[in-house]
């Protein structure tokens, strides 16, 4: 049972990707890091779920699912950027110490054991694969609501998928084709971006990350006229009552629009991509964390200004803040800059997933197909393009509001594990060169930990249910599979026998 929890040395991780040359090529910079920060976090989240964060959930027979945090949506997201910052502090300690790919499942192999380091790999899918195809889906809508202000509509069976349709628009079911019988739908244009997004990343991350630096300036300007131009139309009285909820109404909305924070940690990812990792990566993680969050609250400060915050329930509440206020031209605006935006986090979380992957199966966790780099690019391809084949298909059959919340207990999870990885590395090797230290770390990791695991509290009991089924299948494939070809088992084994 002992090597269940056996961990590697950091060294043992470093030298484990191989020789200079013979991995992924060191292309990125912190300004690129920063921008793939900015290029995950600000996406579906700041321009879909705050309208549902600020008004909270309500069934059909009108039943309170979930309360908003009204104007205190600005608070949620103080909050939420403080747990972050917490948890970023911990990541940047690790990834300047550790600059290797694998993110927390990396971390957690060096300080919490391989059992460990294999649950988080595998809850890891949750944040990038499976956030992913709540992406797309969200991706589709904004892109058929754009292309509606010329004229062109998107037959309503080649924008949803059947689940989507069967959920959300149950209306909508006889108007579907039929195809042996069946009801047939299929989200055309999330499969159309994801493919386009996969080609990108496996033709290289340099071409990747300057297409994200293209999205992220795009971006960041529509998010810039939103406020511009929505200051002029703030109604102070829109603000009262702040917190219409209470404390309550804050924390289901933090747990609701979390989902707009995930991300930041993809970074991480690129540590063994980056020019000077132990320099660049605290820097990409904090600054990228610190813009978004300031982005964050006063972008929540107008939309709740704008109108009063029980008209912003919908899919797109910043464009349904501006046609309440008369703006009809800026509705075109935030449309493409939503469609762009959601773009850039497709891209940078199937950038991500692929070296989760690598960095298993590179220490015997998955099968070696999985560490294949290409003969001309040097990018993880046939994982890369798995990940993209998983959240077409998914994008195809589910519906997002199933992925949201599993992907924010997901990520929370991963969180977690960081911030306590980070003191089990303070005690078991507390001489070693740290780049990056966290400050009063025995204050900041723990608060980190705690605000994780509160947040998680306010999640629904089905994503605690999902979650847990998750973790349960993870555990028996690394069972069935990894135990058995762990390299560092085998290591371990070998010195044995010399002994």
């Amino acid at each position: 049972m002992s090597s269940i929890f056996q961990t590697k040395t950091v060294d043992q991780l470093i030298e484990g990707s191989g020789p200079p040359g013979s991995g992924l090529k060191r292309t990125l910079n912190t300004f690129d890091l920063v921008m793939l920060g900015i290029g995950a976090v600000i996406g579906a989240g700041i321009f879909s779920s705050i309208g549902t964060a600020a008004v909270g959930e309500v069934a059909a027979d009108g039943t309170v699912i979930r309360y908003g945090a009204g104007p205190a949506l600005m608070l949620s997201f103080v909050l939420l950027g403080a747990v972050c910052a917490l948890a970023g502090l911990c990541y940047a300690e690790l990834t300047a110490m550790i600059p290797v790919s694998g993110s927390a499942y990396t971390y957690a192999y060096a300080t919490l054991g391989e059992l460990v380091a294999w649950i988080i790999g595998w809850d890891l899918i949750l944040e990038y694969a499976v956030g992913n195809i709540a992406v797309a889906i969200a991706w589709s809508g904004y892109f058929a609501s754009f292309l509606r202000f010329f004229g062109i509509e998107i037959p309503f069976w080649l924008c949803h998928s059947y689940r989507d349709v069967a959920f959300s628009y149950p209306d909508q079911m006889d108007k579907l084709p039929i195809i042996f019988g069946h009801h047939v739908a299929i989200n055309v244009p999330a499969i159309a971006i994801v493919g386009l997004i996969t080609w990108l990343l496996v033709i290289g991350v340099k071409e990747s990350a300057r297409a994200n630096n293209v999205m992220v300036v795009i971006k960041l300007s529509v998010l810039a006229l939103f406020i511009g131009v929505g200051f002029f139309y703030v109604e102070p009285a829109n603000w009262t009552p702040f917190a219409p909820n209470g404390w309550r109404g804050v924390m289901n909305g933090a747990a609701i629009v979390f989902f707009a924070y995930i991300g930041f940690d993809a970074i991480s990812t690129a540590a063994e991509e980056t020019k000077n990792p132990q320099h660049s990566m605290p820097r990409g993680i904090l600054w990228s964390l610190a813009i978004c969050t300031v982005i964050y609250v006063i972008v929540g400060a107008v939309a709740t200004g704008i109108v009063p915050y029980a008209q912003l329930k919908g899919s797109d509440p910043l464009a349904r803040a501006f046609e309440m206020a008369g703006i009809g031209w800026g509705q075109v605006i935030i449309s493409f800059g939503a469609v762009v935006s959601m773009s850039a986090v497709l891209l940078v979380f199937q950038y991500g997933q692929p070296r989760i992957f690598y960095a298993m199966s590179r220490d015997g966790l998955l099968p070696p197909f999985f560490r294949k780099l290409h003969p001309k690019y040097h990018t993880p391809h046939i994982t890369t393009i798995a990940t993209g084949l998983f959240v077409a298909l998914g994008a195809t059959i589910l519906d997002d509001d199933e992925t949201y919340d599993l992907t924010n207990i997901g990520t929370l999870f991963a969180f977690l594990i960081v911030c306590l990885g980070v003191l089990a590395l303070r005690i078991k090797d507390p001489d070693r060169h740290r780049p990056f230290r966290v400050p009063f770390v025995w204050l900041v990791a723990p608060l980190g930990a705690a605000g994780c695991l509160y947040t998680m509290y306010y999640l629904p009991t089905l994503a605690w249910e999902r979650f847990g089924i998750w973790l349960v299948i993870g555990t028996a494939l690394y069972f069935v599979y990894g135990r058995r070809h762990s390299v560092l088992s085998a290591q371990r084994d070998k010195a044995n026998l010399k002994s």
